[in-house]
Order: structure tokens, then sequence, then C-alpha cells
């Protein structure tokens, strides 16, 4: 492994294992970077893998603002079975024949779940009700309700449709299916609402992540290749990828980095990225009332 010094700033794309938690991942990082300031944005499950976002040091105060981008995923949904997880890790609750499945069926029932949709998250997730997270309250046996919310599934298209057996026998059918959605949608809900409105039932087999926002498989390096060299994205590289961006003279940005409140240009969207003289990132600023209010500052 590559001796280092100091960890820099910065994120941190890695391409997660199935198997791993999101947290698991974080824990082998706080041991390849040497630093205990690592945390990730948007979670994925232990089954999925792919795009993973860590922040290193001053770059954790990016994160929260990341896990709100745009996430594009791979995966298959099994049409016939329905699990207690709406996914592979669960156990089966039951089984039917979705042979008869149409091709114009799938089609109308991906269009019902596209654009902007409310949906029921899993029951075993880490949601809070009521300041209990949910999977909790599942394997305490408690029966509830998960209240529906609105996400944004902006593409949701059926590459492939494969006729297969289940273990059982059931004939079943699995979708090769590619999501691009809002932050906090629940693929593999996608997959149970699916499956019910075929009436056979579904549930996700394989997901893998493939971007989060402006970050992409390409970008992404598997654990291994990180503990040989660990590649630091800048932080500055890191939030001129992500948000817009805004750049101010020495004058202003000495104003912005001592708490004065800057007119700020309108932007097509927020937070905006403010960069100094020699491309310095300062500050991820949102505009209140025509200034611009600091989020964080990096300067």
């Amino acid at each position: 492994m590559t001796q280092q010094t100091t960890t820099p700033d910065g994120l941190v794309i890695v391409d997660k294992p199935s198997g791993f938690t999101s947290h698991d991942v974080v824990a082998k990082m706080r041991g390849i970077a040497r630093t205990r300031r690592v945390g990730h944005a948007g979670t994925l499950d232990p089954m999925a893998t792919g795009v993973l976002v860590l922040g290193v040091e001053r770059a954790t105060k990016l994160l929260g603002h990341l896990a709100l981008t745009e996430k594009e995923y791979l995966g298959t949904i099994r049409l016939g079975q329905s699990t207690v997880t709406d996914d592979a890790e669960g156990e089966i609750t039951s089984s039917t024949d979705a042979s008869g499945v149409t091709r114009e069926g799938i089609d109308a029932g991906v269009a019902a779940l596209s654009g902007a949709i409310m949906q029921v998250p899993s029951k075993v997730s880490a949601i809070k009700i009521d300041g209990k997270r949910s999977y909790a309250r599942v394997r305490g046996g408690e029966e509830f309700e998960i209240p529906a919310r609105p996400v944004t599934v902006s593409s949701f298209v059926v590459y492939d449709v494969r006729e297969a057996q289940a273990e059982d026998g059931t004939p079943v059918m699995d979708l090769v299916v590619s999501v691009v959605c809002s932050s906090g949608t629940y693929i593999r809900a996608l997959a149970r609402d699916l499956g019910d409105g075929l009436g056979v039932g579904g549930h996700l087999t394989a997901l893998r992540r493939t971007r989060v926002g402006p970050y992409g498989l390409d970008a992404a390096k598997t654990l291994d290749q990180l503990q040989q060299e660990l590649t630091v994205m800048p932080i500055a590289d890191a939030a001129a990828a992500a948000f817009p961006r805004w750049d101010v003279d020495d004058r202003r940005a000495k104003l912005l980095l001592n708490g004065v409140r800057l007119d700020i240009p309108s932007h097509d969207r927020s937070p905006v990225a403010v960069f100094g003289p020699e491309d310095r990132f300062l500050a991820l600023v949102e505009e209140q009332r025509g200034k611009a209010k600091s989020l964080a500052v990096f300067g």
C-alpha cells in the first residue's frame, strides 16, 4: 500500500461489492485513508453493487448535498415471486405462474411507474417511522404502514424479457431494466409494485448503481484497487462537477468567508459552488431572497 502522510480532502468513488453494507465500506475506507472522517452519500443495500460516493476529511461536508442528486441503476426484476424484503435477500412469501404476462402488460406497468409518482418504501428499510427504523419494527413483528412519498422516475426501460423457472418450479419472468430516478427512490419497491400491478408479484434479484449525480462507474475503484492506491477526487473538482459554479474576486471571497451575504446571480439549480481566485473552492451557498446564504464553508 502506498504510504500516505496526510489524507487529502475529497471524494472517493467506490465500486461497492455485493454483501457489504455502506457502513462496511466506510469502515474499510477509514483504514485505507487513515482517518475517522469518512462518510457516504446515498446508502446502497448489501445485495447491490456499484457507485458509492465517500467523502474524506472536509469533503464529508459535501455529502448531504450530493445525496440529493439523481441516481442511475441497472437491475433484474423477477415477476412471479414476492419476498419479505422486495429483493432476493428476503424469504419468498408467494409464487405465482407469470408465464401469462405479456410485453404489453409489462410496458403499461412500467409506464404507470414512470414520472412523478407516490411510492411506498419497502418495509425492510432504514426509513424511520415514529423515530424507529422500519426494519426494526418488522423484526419485532409489528403491524404498521409506511406512508407513500413523492419520487421521480425519469427513465424506466426494459431491455430484455426472459422466461425462467424458479427453484420451486414456478414459471417466472426476469426483466433486465435500467432506471434513472430521484434520491429516495427504492428500486426494489418498483419491482414489487410492477409485479403487484401485473397480479403476479415481483422482487429485485440484482442491482448495480451506475451513477450518482455526475459520478459514474468510469470513475469508481474497487476496495482492492483503493487499498493499492488511494484515489481521491480533489474537493474542488468534486464540487465543480456536481454543482453550478460561481466565480468571485478576492474582495468578494473575503466578504463571503466573513459571513457577509452577497448578491448572488441566478443559477438553474441549488446549491452553488463558489470559487475564488486561483480556482480556490470557498463554499457551497444557496440563494435566499437574492443573497448568498452559506451552507458549508471550505475556503
